[in-house]
């Protein structure tokens, strides 16, 4: 049966691997290249981020009653990462390739350290607190658009 911790785990590592596309890309002379894996990987990106704040975090806030816990460092953690992530596409429209690798080292720490926090702490509690609404959750998460 699909989890909240299987689906956003599972859209973690789909992340992960347009990631390290993206940042193969990087390492070769083809800048249509590299900003198309970087594209792809953006629209990913901001997709799950997508979800989390406008399904997941609401919906655990309302059933929790939690709204300054987990969701809030999770938000936070987002803008620092979408800040990363404008500071790469703004690299790659002027191809400059150490500008881009130096904030993608630091997006890939960041995400790293994000990711656990939410596979080992959020998810969990999320499964858990939204139980008895997880199909309409999940049917809600699937729906969004990059």
């Amino acid at each position: 049966m699909e989890t909240i911790s299987s689906y956003l785990s599972g859209d973690h590592q789909r992340c992960d691997e347009l990631f390290s596309q993206a940042e193969a890309a990087a390492s070769g002379k083809d800048w249509a290249a590299i900003a198309a894996d970087f594209q792809a990987f953006l629209r990913a990106m901001r997709r799950h981020f997508k979800i989390e704040e406008e399904v997941l975090f609401p919906a655990f806030e309302q059933r929790t009653g939690m709204s300054m816990g987990p969701t809030q460092v999770m938000r936070a953690e987002h803008a620092q990462m979408n800040e990363l992530l404008d500071a790469m596409e703004d690299a790659l429209q002027r191809q400059d390739k150490d500008g881009y690798l130096g904030q993608a080292e630091t997006l890939l720490i960041m995400t790293q350290q994000h990711n656990i926090k939410e596979e080992q702490i959020l998810y969990p509690m999320a499964d858990r607190a939204l139980a008895p609404e997880l199909g309409d959750v999940l049917k809600r998460m699937h729906a969004v658009e990059a």
